[in-house]
């Protein structure tokens, strides 16, 4: 009579440890082994599991608080920079070329400089666009307007009134005269730009914490 397992061969513990080796390093193992975030996925849930078992119940309220605020926390940090959009620096705005469609870095002394020079030429237009620009360069200056890259002089007009509300209806005269000398063609005269010199000293003497809010 044969034995069904007479012909059965085992291999000893060299053999079948090579066996395993080889079989371990086929590809589809490899492609099966977790990932570090599966890993980690899996420890944090441990770690939750045990913190809230019955065993630990005591405990849940002051650690379960920790876990929640530092959530809390990672999240607005990971929102504030995927999402946020900080203002931009004091300095960056201060020294920034782009001023009213054109590329001028000058400071607001200097532009008032250069216009009272054309002003006494008597060139009462170039002395109107550069007191104007005076005027956006002194607001940005000061903090206290923050227009976008290629902002408007009415759009500037419109940022500064929100400060100095008393100072509408002078913000938007000095904003058209600037408009009209600048892109429409037409000529100034020594009183508008003496109207903008005037407008440009008041707010010069303002500060926004005496403007009703």
């Amino acid at each position: 009579m044969i034995r069904p397992f007479d012909d059965l061969f085992v291999p000893d513990g060299d053999e079948a440890r090579r066996w395993a080796e080889e079989e371990l390093s086929n590809p589809r193992y490899a492609d099966a082994k977790p990932t570090w975030f599966d890993l980690f996925a899996r420890d944090v849930g441990r770690f939750l599991a045990d913190l809230f078992n019955a065993d630990n119940s005591a405990n849940v309220g002051p650690a379960a608080l920790i876990i929640v605020i530092t959530l809390i926390v990672a999240a607005l940090i990971a929102a504030l920079i995927i999402w946020g959009r900080p203002r931009r620096s004091r300095t960056v705005r201060r020294g920034r070329a782009d001023l009213l469609g054109a590329a001028d870095d000058r400071s607001a002394s200097q532009l008032r400089s250069d216009a009272e020079r054309r002003a006494r030429e008597g060139d009462w237009s170039t002395a109107t666009i550069l007191r104007y620009r005076a005027i956006a360069r002194s607001l940005l200056e000061r903090d206290l307007i923050d227009p976008a890259p290629g902002a408007t002089a009415q759009s500037i007009a419109r940022d500064a009134i929100r400060v100095f509300e008393q100072e509408a209806e002078a913000m938007r005269r000095a904003a058209t005269a600037f408009d009209d000398v600048r892109y429409l063609g037409h000529a100034a005269t020594e009183q508008t730009y003496r109207e903008l010199a005037a407008t440009d000293a008041r707010l010069l003497s303002l500060r926004p914490e005496e403007v009703p809010a």
